[in-house]
């Protein structure tokens, strides 16, 4: 039986600020909710660990994509909330031409064609 492949390391590490600022644009998160969501959305083809997203998330706050503030949670522990900056959004917009460009070209190549048994 075939079974989907998950996604390069390659493909998952250049998807991961466009994929955090889209995500943030739904509304302020934090990092273990951020991979759930991430998980969700791609049915679980890209699986992000701690250790891969909480460096990113730090490098995105020190160029000022996002802001983060730490707070309490129902639980009671502290966690740190991020929220997509202006910057972030100026960001996305670009990510997001660079990424339909690929998509497009991708697409005119990949048009579709009967694929042989």
């Amino acid at each position: 039986m075939y079974k989907r492949p998950m996604l390069s390391k390659e493909l998952v590490a250049a998807s991961t600020v466009p994929l955090v600022l889209s995500v943030l644009t739904e509304g302020e998160s934090y990092g273990y909710a951020l991979i759930a969501r991430v998980r969700e959305l791609s049915g679980g083809q890209i699986e992000w660990s701690e250790g891969m997203l909480y460096p990113v998330l730090h490098w995105m706050e020190t160029e000022r994509l996002v802001e983060a503030e730490w707070r309490e949670s129902e639980a009671g522990r502290k966690r740190k909330y991020y929220r997509i900056s202006r910057t972030g959004r100026r960001a996305l917009a670009d990510e997001k031409d660079q990424w339909l460009a690929v998509h497009a070209t991708l697409s005119r190549l990949w048009k579709p064609q009967t694929i042989p048994a």
